[in-house]
């Protein structure tokens, strides 16, 4: 067998490989976790902590919708084993890199029915999607 004969196979093989890697998940827990860079297709998790019980909920204010895509709504949960009602939990959102460009992902914790009150948090991320 000739050496041509050989590569083009492993090499054609290599390439498979290469385009069916996963992208890597990117996950903010924090403004300083920004600003980020994402690829096209690339899955960005965002958790911030959170207590409903308070009255306080995270409000996406800004989703980029431009560059992200939501792949679902918030996803609230209590650390578990705790025991104790009105513990602090952390909500969770889910958003894919659908186009290249850049834009603000915010979000800001503050009560639903006082919109006029300045929020107790704001989360404000530059994204770049490439």
């Amino acid at each position: 067998m000739t050496l041509a004969r050989l590569l083009v196979p492993v090499s054609l093989a290599l390439l498979s490989a290469c385009a069916q890697q996963p992208r890597q998940n990117i996950t903010l827990e924090k403004t300083g976790d920004c600003p980020v860079q994402l690829r096209t297709d690339q899955t960005l998790t965002l958790t911030l902590p959170s207590n409903p019980t308070t009255g306080y909920r995270w409000l996406l204010q800004n989703p980029a919708a431009s560059i992200l895509r939501s792949l679902g709504p918030e996803v609230y949960s209590n650390p578990e084993g705790t025991g104790l009602v009105g513990s602090a939990g952390q909500s969770v959102w889910r958003f894919q890199a659908k186009a290249a460009g850049e834009g603000h992902l915010i979000l800001v914790y503050q009560q639903p029915w006082a919109p006029e009150v300045h929020p107790a948090q704001t989360f404000d991320c530059a994204i770049t999607v490439k």
